[in-house]
C-alpha cells in the first residue's frame, strides 16, 4: 500500500497525478512506509457541491426508516470484511482489542443508530417535535415544531486514535437525518479510514453521493462552505478554536461542532479505601485507560484525584498491575498488550508535554521517558528506535492545585495522581479542568455521590458511577455509547458526537409551523383534531396498511353507564377505591360529584365500543400512550368513542406496520372524558382468502 491513498469523491476513487509534495505515512511500530497521502488537484468545491445537489437527492428520497435499514446492511457488510481492517489497525499501533474498539464499536454504532431510528422515529422524512400547540379556542389554528434535513453537507475533520468509530459515529446521525457526508481523517490512521470507505463503496449499498473521502489535507475546505452545511470536528482545542473563527462560522451559518482534548479526571471516593470493591475497580479502570490505545483517547483519565491517605496505595497498586498485566511492543507480537502511539511525531510531543508536566512540578512516579525495551513482531525483546514507543507514565503532584497539570495534555500513556482532603475539594478540582468530556467517581456512599454530582455535572458531557454493584456491567470510564451524549462544555468542545436521535435532530432545522389543521396534517403526516376524518365505508380495522389512511375514523353508538356496572367492575377488578363505592367520601373529594365509573372501566368499554371482533388485518393491540381522564362520569351518564387513524408507521423488514390512533371519550354533553392514542400492529395487505 505504499503508493498514493486514493481519495473518494464524485462517485469514484482519486488520486493526484503526481506524487510531488505526498506526505509518507508509516508503520507506528516499524517506521516502515504505509502510504503515501496528497491531495494536490482535487477540487473540494466540486465534492462539495456533489454532496448537495446528487447526495441530498438520493439519500433525501428515503425515509427515517430505509437510512436506517441501509445503515444496518452497511454494519453487515463491514462486518464480512472487518479482518482486512484488523490487518491495517496493527500497524496504527493498535492492539486487538484496541482494534476492536474502533472496528467493532464503529460497527456497534451502526447497528444501534439503525434499531434507535426505526423505534424511535417514524417511517416519513419530517421529524415532529413535542406536542400540539393550541393558538386558538376554536382549534383551527394550531402550533407545532418540526425537523427537516439540512440542505448541505457534513463535513467530518477527524482526529487519528479512531479511524473507524470517529467517522461512523458521525456519519450514522447524520445519513439518518439526509445528509451526505464528507470525511476527512486525519493522515497518519488515513488509511484505515480508506479501508472501511472502500468496502462500503464496494457493497453497492451506499445511495450516490452519500459518503465521499479526502485522504490528505484539505486547504481552503471553509471557504467553500455555505449556510445548510454542519461540520464535525474532533482534535485539538486550538485548532477548533482557529476553525471556529472562520468567517464561513462566525457569520455564514455553517454549523460547527467540536469535541477536543478534555482533562478528564477520575475521582476515588473517601469510602474507598484499599481492599474495598471501589478501590480495585478503581485501579483497574485507570491502568485500562492508561494503556488503551495507549492513552490516545479523548476521553482518557488524565487526573487520578485520590483522598490523601490514598495517594501511596494507588500509586503501588497501578505500579503492580502495570507490571502485572502490561507488555509494550509492536500489536503484532503474542501478548503484546499496548502498542506504540500512532507515529513518531505523536510520541515526541507526549514526551514534550511530560517534560512541561515535570518542569511545573510534577514527579513520575511510574514509568520512564526514556527509550523503552519493547516486544518486536518477531518476539524478540530490545529498543525499537522507528517505532513510537513511550512506556505507561504516571505523574504525581505534591501541589495538586498547580496550573499546569489541569491545562495540559500528554496525549499517551499518561495520567497524573492529585491529593485532596475534602469532597469539596476534589469538586473544584474537577471544575479547573475547564470541562471534559467525561469524570467518573468509584464510591459506594451516595452521599458522596450526590455531593459530586451537584458540584460537577457542569463541566462534564458524561459522569460514571463506579462502585461495587456495576464494576462488572460497566462499559468504562473511557466508553461513549452511542445512545448517551459524547461530548463536553467548555475546553471539551461544546458538542455533542452522539446522543441518540439528539444526534440525528443535530443535523437538521428545527422549524416552528403555523397553521390549520389540515394544513398540519399535510405537512406531518400526523392527523390532528379539526382536520377531515373519513367515517364512512368499512370500518377502519378491516383496511390494511396499503387500504388504511389518515384520518380513517369510527363514531362509535354511545352505551350507558349504571351504578351496578360500576359495582360490578370494582369486585372483579379488586378496585374498590372510595370514589367508585363510597357515595359520602367521593362527594367530599373536590374532583369528583359522588360515585363515579372507574377510568379503566370506561376505556375498556371504549376498547368495546370500536373494536371489529373478526379475525382481519389487525394482528395485536400494541399498547396505550398519553393517558388523560379529564370528565369524571357519574352513574347515568353515556359515553361514546372516537377513533380515528392518527399516524401510519410501515415496517421497512416485517409485513405489517404500526397505526396510532387518536381515541377521545365522550359523554352525552359531548365533554371530553378522557383521551389517549391507542397502537396496534396492522397487516401491510390483506390474508389471501
Amino acid at each position: 500500500m505504499s503508493g498514493i491513498l486514493p481519495s473518494y469523491i464524485q462517485g469514484a476513487w482519486w488520486t493526484p497525478a503526481d506524487d510531488a509534495g505526498a506526505t509518507d505515512v508509516r508503520d507506528a511500530s516499524t517506521g516502515e512506509v504505509v502510504a503515501r497521502v496528497s491531495t494536490a488537484g482535487l477540487d473540494l468545491g466540486a465534492a462539495l457541491e456533489y454532496a448537495r445537489t446528487v447526495g441530498q437527492a438520493s439519500i433525501g428520497a428515503l425515509t427515517f426508516h430505509e437510512r436506517a435499514v441501509l445503515l444496518k446492511k452497511l454494519a453487515l457488510a463491514l462486518t464480512e470484511r472487518k479482518d482486512e481492517l484488523y490487518a491495517l489497525s496493527a500497524r496504527t499501533g493498535a492492539t486487538k482489542a484496541d482494534s476492536w474498539v474502533d472496528i467493532d464499536g464503529g460497527i456497534g454504532v451502526l447497528f444501534s443508530y439503525s434499531g434507535k431510528a426505526r423505534r424511535e422515529m417514524p417511517n416519513t422524512r419530517v421529524f415532529v417535535d413535542g406536542p400540539v400547540e393550541p393558538l386558538s379556542k376554536d382549534g383551527s389554528f394550531l402550533g407545532r415544531h418540526i425537523y427537516t434535513r439540512l440542505p448541505g453537507v457534513a463535513v467530518q475533520v477527524n482526529a487519528f486514535n479512531f479511524p473507524v468509530w470517529g467517522s461512523l459515529e458521525k456519519f450514522a446521525p447524520a445519513f439518518l437525518a439526509g445528509m451526505p457526508t464528507l470525511v476527512k481523517p486525519a493522515t497518519p490512521t488515513g488509511y484505515l479510514a480508506e479501508a472501511f470507505v472502500r468496502i462500503l463503496v464496494d457493497s453497492g449499498l451506499l445511495p450516490d453521493g452519500a459518503l465521499q473521502l479526502v485522504s490528505g489535507s484539505v486547504p481552503g475546505l471553509f471557504d467553500h462552505l455555505r449556510l445548510g452545511d454542519i461540520v464535525g470536528f474532533t482534535g485539538s482545542a486550538t485548532t477548533a478554536e482557529m476553525l471556529r473563527a472562520h468567517d464561513s462560522v462566525q457569520t455564514g451559518g455553517v454549523r460547527f461542532t467540536s469535541e477536543t482534548d478534555s482533562i478528564n479526571a477520575s475521582v476515588l471516593g473517601p469510602d474507598a479505601v484499599a481492599g474495598t470493591p471501589e478501590f480495585e475497580a478503581y485501579v483497574r479502570q485507570l491502568v485500562t485507560e492508561m494503556t488503551s490505545k495507549a492513552g490516545q483517547k479523548c476521553t482518557a483519565i488524565r487526573r487520578a484525584l485520590v483522598p490523601a491517605a490514598s495517594v501511596d496505595a494507588v500509586i503501588e497498586a497501578v505500579r503492580a498491575r502495570i507490571a502485572e498485566r502490561v507488555v509494550v511492543g509492536d500489536p503484532r507480537a503474542d501478548g503484546v498488550t499496548m502498542g506504540p502511539l500512532a507515529s513518531t511525531a505523536q510520541r515526541d510531543d507526549v514526551l514534550a508535554q511530560v517534560a512541561r508536566l515535570e518542569a511545573a512540578g510534577g514527579e513520575v512516579v511510574i514509568g520512564s521517558t526514556g527509550t523503552p525495551s519493547v516486544t518486536r513482531a518477531d518476539g524478540s525483546v530490545g529498543e525499537s528506535p522507528d517505532g513510537a514507543f513511550v512506556t505507561p507514565l504516571m505523574l504525581r503532584f505534591a501541589d495538586a492545585a498547580a496550573d499546569a497539570v489541569h491545562q495540559l495534555e500528554a496525549f499517551g500513556p499518561v495520567a497524573s495522581v492529585l491529593a485532596y482532603d475534602t469532597v469539596a475539594e476534589a469538586a473544584d478540582l474537577v471544575a479547573r479542568g475547564g470541562g471534559s468530556l467525561v469524570t467518573s467517581i468509584a464510591t459506594h456512599d451516595p452521599e458522596v455521590a450526590l455531593e459530586l454530582m451537584s458540584r460537577i455535572s457542569a463541566f462534564n458531557g458524561r459522569v460514571l458511577l463506579l462502585d461495587r454493584d456495576d464494576a462488572r456491567s460497566s462499559t468504562g470510564h473511557g466508553s461513549p455509547l452511542p445512545n448517551l451524549v459524547h461530548g463536553g462544555p467548555g475546553r471539551a468542545g461544546g458538542g455533542e458526537e452522539l446522543g441518540g436521535i439528539r444526534a440525528v435532530l443535530h443535523h437538521m432545522q428545527r422549524t416552528a409551523v403555523q397553521g390549520s389543521p389540515e394544513m398540519l396534517t399535510a405537512l406531518t403526516g400526523v392527523w390532528h383534531a379539526g382536520a377531515a376524518a373519513n367515517s364512512a365505508g368499512r370500518h377502519p380495522f378491516r383496511k390494511s396498511l396499503a387500504e388504511l389512511r389518515i384520518g380513517d375514523q369510527i363514531v362509535s353508538a354511545s352505551r350507558e353507564v349504571t351504578l351496578a356496572d360500576i359495582e360490578t367492575f370494582a369486585h372483579f377488578t379488586g378496585d374498590t377505591f372510595y370514589a367508585h363505592m363510597d357515595e359520602e367520601a367521593a362527594a367530599a373529594n373536590p374532583f369528583f360529584p359522588g360515585r363515579v365509573a372507574h377510568g379503566y372501566l370506561l376505556v375498556s368499554w371504549a376498547a368495546g365500543l370500536f373494536v371489529d371482533p373478526e379475525p382481519g388485518p389487525v394482528l395485536a393491540n400494541y399498547g396505550l400512550e398519553n393517558l388523560r381522564f379529564l370528565t369524571p362520569v357519574s352513574p347515568g351518564d353515556e359515553i361514546r368513542v372516537e377513533l380515528t387513524a392518527k399516524q401510519i408507521t410501515p415496517r421497512e423488514t416485517d409485513e405489517y406496520g404500526e397505526v396510532r390512533w387518536d381515541a377521545v371519550i365522550r359523554n352525552q354533553k359531548d365533554e371530553v372524558v378522557a383521551q389517549y392514542d391507542v397502537l396496534t400492529l396492522v397487516a401491510k395487505q390483506l390474508a389471501a382468502a
